[in-house]
């Protein structure tokens, strides 16, 4: 298990992830408890960029329930096809939010939340939650997020 995560200073954001990739994955390598990796990624990610929130939210049932997280309190439960999450869910794809102000049904769990990205997790095809990250800038999302977000959920 790595002690340390090493975050490289004022380099670009795929740099950065780039970094933090192999990292993540040497942290929960060796780890099996899905609690305990996703509560250490969203550490790192909080770490690395600053983000306002990051955090995981599970499926249970018909809804998903907070999860692991960094960041203040919480939406506990929210609904299949509900705010961004429960759409990602739905829809079963990763979305990124340039303006939370901006998409219908956003559940705004803080208003300090500008931006938002909502990465579904796979497990054999189905989808056991989400990974939910909110900023408070605008347009902090991009496709190098969703692609680095994407694997480094299969480090679960």
């Amino acid at each position: 298990m790595a002690e340390n995560i090493i975050i490289p200073q004022n380099a670009e954001k795929e740099d950065i992830y780039k970094s933090i990739l192999p990292q993540i994955s040497a942290l929960t390598n060796d780890e099996a408890d899905l609690i305990a990796n996703m509560a250490n990624i969203s550490a790192v990610l909080k770490m690395a960029f600053d983000f306002l929130w990051v955090g995981f939210y599970l499926v249970k049932d018909t809804e998903l329930v907070l999860g692991p997280f960094q960041g203040t309190v919480a939406c506990t439960r929210i609904a299949c096809g509900r705010g961004v999450c429960g759409t990602a869910w739905k829809e079963r794809r990763t979305i990124i939010v340039p303006d939370v102000d901006k998409f219908a049904g956003h559940i705004a769990c803080s208003s300090l939340s500008k931006s938002e990205i909502v990465v579904p997790i796979f497990v054999n095809n189905a989808i056991i939650g989400v990974l939910d990250i909110d900023s408070q800038h605008l347009n902090t999302f991009d496709l190098v997020d969703a692609h680095y977000l994407e694997q480094i959920l299969k480090c679960l």
